[in-house]
């Protein structure tokens, strides 16, 4: 017998409504702080629990700061840009800020996206569903906002190493979806885009993933896809200047124009193809010598563990550091930039296989910072004069965007700005 929509519906909201019974406001994660509650999840024993969980863990929309900044890392992302149609402005983005923020809410929340929901996920929980607005520098010129556009939202510098295509970079409007279900982040990209109507057109989409949760024995730190363990050094919630470092403070220096950016932050795209076939041609000491760290458990290579402090002052009994001068991992660290730090989250991407019969693979680099000019740029600059890694990846695209705070109960993302 076929089921109806009603029915369907139905048998949704009873699997939240059990799982909530189970578990209740523990499942729900809000936009900091996520990370140990996943972990948490992750080590349940049992093929049941571990399901349950996995599907039922719900990321609150509303708050402080967005979601999807220090939400952990989820299995499957979308990112992509808008921009506004031609004759749209302030009216017109108001209105679909509005459309976009009310659907993410329910998704957020596990329910169908309204009156037109595609069915995709009416068989699943929220599964960490997270969906993240910003603002890139045109989006200010093309609503009359321009006076308001943060300084921080500079243009990014060209780097000597940037072969960056202009059709896969910028916008006016960035979206960034995540979940731990490739169907649910799915229908969140589908509703979004038919939320879009006329208001909006993509400029560029791009697709990735992360390891499932729970695939390891234990919660441990994702690898890229050059099998290398990614993200050892980002800084961590619990440290005392962390929110300095990757948001933007209530009241600080700037024009009061600019408030509408409290308690949000930067967010950096880069498109990152890895040349694998000639990155697997070296042997396992080379690789480790070009990021600076074993490839196995992620330690420096003067030793401890994944967590163990570089110790840029050893030397071998060559007479030479035992972290090379150009390591990827030496001149990154924030030690050597004066103290930069970024919060890196991104996505691993796979788009097939080229004429050449080259995979065209790499990183979907998302980096969050209170101010991209003291984080990614100096760092990036520091990379681009002369890491050892840069011979085995190109920069393909490029973006800079303005991600607002976390909106209230009964506001929209960026109506700080559209409507004061």
């Amino acid at each position: 017998m076929t089921e109806s929509k009603t029915d369907i519906e139905i048998s949704r909201r009873r699997l939240l409504g059990t799982v909530g019974a189970a578990g209740g406001a523990g499942l729900v994660l809000g936009a900091a702080g996520g990370a140990l509650a996943h972990a948490a999840l992750s080590e349940e024993g049992g093929a049941g629990g571990a399901a349950s969980s996995l599907g039922a863990t719900q990321v609150a929309f509303h708050g402080e700061r967005q979601a999807g900044i220090t939400t952990p890392l989820q299995l499957k992302g979308h990112v992509l840009a808008f921009d506004l149609a031609p004759g749209a402005g302030r009216k017109e983005a108001a209105a679909l800020l509005r459309r976009w923020s009310e659907t993410a809410r329910r998704l957020m929340a596990g329910e169908p996206s309204g009156s037109e929901d595609t069915g995709v996920a009416l068989d699943a929980g929220p599964c960490s569903l997270t969906v993240t607005f910003g603002f890139g520098r045109s989006f200010f010129d093309r609503t009359g906002l321009a006076a308001r556009r943060p300084a921080a939202l500079a243009p990014l510098p060209e780097f000597s190493a940037d072969a960056l295509d202009p059709r896969r970079g910028e916008g006016d409007l960035w979206v960034q979806i995540g979940a731990d279900d490739a169907l649910v982040a799915f229908h969140a990209l589908r509703a979004l885009h038919k939320d879009a109507g006329r208001a909006a057109r993509v400029r560029w989409q791009m697709d990735g993933f992360n390891r499932s949760p729970g695939a390891t024995a234990k919660p441990m730190t994702a690898r890229n896809l050059m099998g290398q363990v990614d993200g050892t050094g980002n800084p961590k919630p619990s440290e005392p200047d962390f929110d300095q470092r990757i948001f933007v403070p209530a009241a600080g220096p700037g024009p009061a124009e600019h408030a509408w950016m409290a308690g949000g932050s930067y967010a950096v795209v880069r498109r990152i193809r890895m040349l694998l076939d000639d990155w697997e041609r070296l042997p396992l000491d080379r690789q480790e010598q070009v990021i600076g760290r074993r490839k196995a458990d992620g330690a420096p290579l003067t030793g401890g563990t994944e967590t163990t402090e570089l110790d840029l002052d050893a030397f071998g009994a060559d007479g030479k550091p035992v972290i090379a001068s150009n390591a990827h991992a030496r001149i990154s660290a924030p030690e050597q930039n004066g103290g930069a730090a970024m919060l890196r989250r991104p996505f691993s991407f796979h788009d097939g296989i080229g004429a050449d019969g080259t995979p065209d693979a790499g990183l979907l680099f998302i980096c969050w910072q209170a101010d991209p000019r003291r984080a990614f740029v100096p760092v990036q600059r520091k990379l681009d004069r002369g890491d050892a890694l840069s011979e085995f990846i190109r920069h393909e695209a490029s973006g800079l965007y303005a991600v607002p705070g976390g909106p209230r109960p009964g506001e929209y993302v960026g109506q700080r700005l559209l409507e004061a």
